[in-house]
């Protein structure tokens, strides 16, 4: 049970609510997560909202994020997020044995060079930002534009946020979250 209350559109300003709602809707089955975001409206009009804008510009291809989602969000240990994100994985072709090994063990054959690096350098963002270096950032221009990197980058670090508020207020997932990814 989450740690706080839920907080339904009903209770928001109105521009606060349209976008709960939208985020409930289109987003994905993230209720629970809005719901308590809602205790803070801004955070509402702000954090799904761009979700929501990076999702539409599809810049980042979504096997990546998802990857670089799963990796972070297991090795910070958030089970909402990873409950959420795994099924999401499958929809990516990613079969489930290779999701069970990520982030420890990336040798497996359905993971791409690529699939590869966006782990090591999702890793590398949580867990020690200071001690990336410049030939891992070489690597990711050879795949990807400075746009995508840095999405990729605020995507990373976005994860740990939504992990670290997720495990400190108790939020749990939703019944549907599995079959709604899928």
């Amino acid at each position: 049970m989450a740690r706080v209350r839920d907080i339904g559109p009903g209770e928001l300003p109105d521009d606060a609510a349209a976008i709960y709602r939208r985020y409930v809707h289109e987003y994905g089955p993230f209720a629970n997560q809005v719901a308590t975001l809602a205790h803070v409206p801004a955070a509402v009009r702000h954090l799904p909202a761009m979700l929501m804008e990076l999702r539409a510009a599809a810049t980042l291809p979504r096997r990546y994020l998802e990857l670089a989602i799963v990796a972070v969000s297991k090795r910070n240990a958030c089970h909402y997020c990873v409950g959420h994100h795994v099924p999401m994985l499958a929809v990516e072709g990613v079969p489930a044995d290779a999701v069970a090994q990520i982030p420890d063990r990336v040798d497996h054959t359905a993971l791409t060079d690529i699939d590869r690096l966006v782990i090591a350098y999702s890793v590398a963002v949580n867990d020690d930002p200071h001690r990336i270096r410049d030939s891992m950032h070489a690597e990711l221009r050879r795949h990807f534009s400075e746009a995508q990197i840095v999405e990729l980058t605020l995507r990373i670090a976005l994860t740990g946020f939504f992990n670290k508020f997720s495990e400190a207020l108790g939020i749990e997932e939703e019944p549907s979250g599995n079959a709604a990814a899928q």
